[in-house]
């Protein structure tokens, strides 16, 4: 019983140490989306009001 407590405790260590990089990386681009999102937005409305500044 207690080689089983053992690994038990061993997957409980890995999935806290594995598991919380992933949901910390997983909220992070979920995030960082939305702002390149903006980002690529203003860029091309930047790019439009150069075009038609050159006109």
């Amino acid at each position: 019983m207690k080689a089983r407590l053992i690994n038990m405790e061993n997957i409980y260590t890995n999935v806290a140490n594995l598991g919380f990089p992933i949901v910390v990386s997983i909220y992070l681009l979920v995030r960082i989306e939305g702002k390149l999102d903006h980002l690529t937005e203003s860029i091309d409305n930047l790019s439009k009001v150069i075009i038609s500044s050159k006109i």
